[in-house]
């Protein structure tokens, strides 16, 4: 049964709340202990000066840098007819070189060293140098901002056209419905280069007039004193996060708020978080092309996510369709301007909600045989000693077949009764032909999986 919601917000309340930071308290600091607004806005007229004064005509720019003052100015430069800005996946030689292929640029803007292509011209603001911003109220919403880049490892790296109502509509959305004021302080441990960490700790804060934190810690120790020392109030994390946190409190009383994205969160992590730190997390779904979609609080008793207001969606075949202004303008549309996302669904009882049942991409097939990696996954987590579990399809090194692997923690998971247990309970075909004992998984710095480091360990 189709359900629906009202449309976002227009880009007409982000702009003029933008167009308000730039004034409303321009010594506020944007970086605790670091930038303020007024520098940062300032560091934006710079660059946007730049552009029009020193030959830089050029249509893309890469962003490399590591302040989130720097980033936030970029983004004001670009909003304000700069070039598209390309956000890396990743900061390697390669990756840089792999994004220049794939997206074309001369300049970068960057604060640290960086290993860029050769003949990349380095360029760094600094806040006092003279320049000015247009009127933003007049600026096109609607033209593309930036490239989010991802993956790189399987081939030619996937990006990601995002315009500027996709990104301030969601932070506006974000901001409003959760209250963020100039009165918080945000610790995010994920990075800003990620679409979650950007909206998080760099766009949400530009508009709301929140502090954000230098950095982005992501060891136990750092990010417990991070929190504690400097009395945050929000904490943006992601899953792999909240797993090394288990057992130990990082708040002293001042977070109102916890958000935890780019994959799911275990239940015993969240149950544990909330426990140790008296505070519900807020578990936001979508992707990089879809931004936010919906969320829920485990804590409150709710399993199901429920859409943002701002969000139109429904179901059809166990297949979720959803239309907002978030979506990437490049992604691909059903006739009514639905994107169709890549996870099985079921409609909550009281039609407001939906329970996550899997991707419909684990599903591969094995001998002609249909297989869903999901479920051979949740097979062997009820196994006795598994921690967790993850379960991928692998081309056959010796055929054109396709077969299934399984990476387990647990340090008392015996490789061999499991394989018996699961004989079991799973067709021949369903079976993992191979099976590995892992202390950690391999992660990418966003703390999603990574897969190609994975297969590595099959190989």
């Amino acid at each position: 049964m189709p359900s629906l919601a009202a449309g976002c917000h227009p880009s007409r309340s982000w702009l003029k709340k933008l167009s308000q930071s730039s004034s409303a308290q321009p010594d506020k600091e944007f970086i605790l202990s670091g930038h303020t607004f007024a520098q940062v806005f300032e560091m934006a007229a710079w660059l946007k000066d730049f552009y029009s004064s020193a030959g830089c005509n050029e249509k893309t720019i890469c962003l490399a840098a590591e302040n989130k003052a720097i980033i936030a100015a970029a983004l004001l430069a670009s909003l304000d007819g700069g070039p598209v800005l390309l956000l890396p996946f990743a900061f390697s030689k390669s990756a840089l070189q792999e994004m220049q292929q794939a997206g074309g640029f001369i300049f970068a803007i960057s604060d640290v060293e960086r290993d860029f292509p050769a003949e990349t011209k380095v360029i760094c603001p600094e806040p006092g140098q003279a320049g000015s911003l247009g009127n933003l109220l007049e600026i096109n919403p609607h033209a593309e901002l930036l490239r989010l880049f991802t993956g790189g490892s399987t081939g030619a790296p996937k990006s990601w056209s995002k315009t500027a109502n996709n990104l301030f509509c969601e932070a506006f959305y974000l901001s409003e419905k959760h209250h963020i004021t100039d009165n918080d302080l945000i610790v995010a441990t994920v990075s800003p280069y990620h679409i979650y960490g950007l909206l998080y700790s760099v766009l949400a804060p530009l508009l709301s007039l929140a502090t954000v934190m230098a950095g982005t810690p992501s060891f136990p120790g750092e990010i417990s004193e991070a929190v504690q020392k400097h009395c945050a109030t929000i904490f943006v994390s992601v899953p792999v996060h909240y797993r090394v946190l288990k057992g130990r409190p990082i708040s002293n009383n001042s977070l109102r708020l916890a958000f935890s994205s780019a994959g799911m969160l275990a239940q015993t992590d969240n149950e544990e978080f909330c426990r140790q730190n008296d505070i519900p997390v807020i578990e936001v779904y979508g992707s990089t092309e879809t931004g936010g979609i919906a969320a829920r609080v485990r804590h409150h008793g709710e399993q199901a996510f429920f859409p943002f207001d701002t969000v139109e969606w429904n179901i059809r075949h166990e297949t979720l369709y959803v239309r907002s202004d978030y979506i990437a303008p490049d992604t691909e549309r059903d006739e009514n301007g639905f994107f169709v996302a890549n996870d099985r669904v079921e409609l909550t009882d009281d039609d407001k909600g939906f329970f996550l049942k899997g991707r419909t991409d684990t599903v591969t097939k094995v001998g002609g045989k249909r297989v869903d990696l999901e479920e051979v996954r949740d097979t062997i987590k009820k196994q006795p000693g598994v921690a967790e579990c993850l379960v991928i399809s692998m081309d056959d090194p010796g055929g054109r077949e396709k077969i299934i692997a399984a990476l387990v923690q647990g340090k008392r998971v015996n490789l061999k009764e499991l394989r018996k247990n699961i004989a079991g309970q799973l067709e021949p075909y369903a079976q993992p032909r191979l099976i590995k004992k892992a202390a950690a998984f391999p992660l990418t710095a966003n703390g999603k999986y990574d897969l190609a480091a994975i297969r590595q360990l099959f190989a």
